[in-house]
């Protein structure tokens, strides 16, 4: 299947509508060219189940991680967006580059209330301007990549140069090799 047979059939949601159906800090924030915004059933928002649903693989799903550091004293939280076919290489790899002294996955409830999105839904889009955004470098090889919308009732499709171009991603790797 192509990706322009995918697209099709997925329940495409237009520009002029991403208000009514995502977070207003995430649309504010979403680039305006280059993403595809489409709606998805809450049973199929998490990675395994949309990739059964909808047919992308877990390679080509991006999840947005929240986790909680301390680094000078403070505590900071930054976004990380891996492939779903990935494993974050927490202890090495991310605390290096967040150069964290103690580095630990967000609490649910600490990543719904500091993100303002939904659990299962969260994106690399919109988060507070004080966390960075960091992408795996794995993420940039994909041809296009399904990211959460903020919402578990929505994704972004996009291609990986899209984050590439956002000024808040820091593309570092921050995952095991895949076996």
């Amino acid at each position: 299947m192509h990706s322009h047979e995918l697209v099709q059939q997925l329940d495409v949601i237009e520009r002029d509508q991403w208000g009514a159906h995502l977070p207003a800090h995430v649309t504010e924030q979403l680039p305006a060219q280059g993403i595809t915004v489409f709606a998805v059933t809450d049973d199929a928002s998490d990675t395994a189940a949309f990739s059964a649903r909808y047919g992308f693989g877990l390679e080509d799903c991006a999840n947005t991680i929240v986790v909680r550091y301390k680094k000078d004293g403070g505590e900071h939280y930054a976004a990380l967006v891996s492939l779903g076919s990935r494993r974050l290489d927490i202890n090495g790899a991310v605390k290096a580059a967040l150069g964290a002294q103690r580095l630990s996955f967000a609490k649910r409830e600490a990543a719904v209330e500091h993100s303002q999105m939904e659990f299962g839904g969260i994106t690399a889009f919109g988060l507070p301007a004080d966390w960075r955004v960091l992408v795996d470098a794995a993420v940039m090889e994909r041809a296009q990549i399904v990211m959460g919308a903020g919402v578990r009732a929505a994704k972004l499709l996009m291609a990986p140069d899209v984050l590439r171009q956002w000024p808040r991603c820091e593309v570092a790797a921050l995952t095991l090799p895949a076996e």
